[in-house]
């Protein structure tokens, strides 16, 4: 069993930057790590993902302004978000998805990100 916990959101104007972590209780030497957001009344949407390996892929109304990164030895994952937009808000969900036993995906509660015009 892991346990993700989100960390970082807040109230921003449009404009500004926040970084958001996720920590794991156990190790994610194995997962696929990803971070997704849900704005009211609207699905959960992926907004980055990295592999084991280190490849990144970006939702498109994100690139170029968030940054995914992970540290294995710490098993953590960083959101770094600039250049906010009002668009941008929402709850960030950590996910970890294991391609090694257990072979399942794993969440966390979600950090609110405010972004004021």
């Amino acid at each position: 069993q892991v346990q993700l916990v989100e960390s970082g959101g807040g109230l921003v104007q449009a404009g500004g930057s926040l970084r958001l972590f996720c920590a794991a209780s156990g190790s994610i030497f194995t997962a696929a790590m990803g971070w997704y957001r849900q704005a009211p009344g609207k699905q959960r949407d992926l907004v980055a993902t990295i592999t084991i390996g280190g490849t990144t892929k970006y939702a498109d109304s994100v690139k170029g302004r968030f940054t995914i990164s992970r540290d294995n030895a710490q098993n953590t994952v960083t959101l770094q978000m600039n250049t906010l937009k009002p668009e941008d808000t929402g709850a960030y969900y950590c996910n970890a998805h294991f391609l090694a036993p257990p072979f399942r995906d794993y969440w966390g509660q979600g950090t609110q990100v405010t972004v004021s015009s």
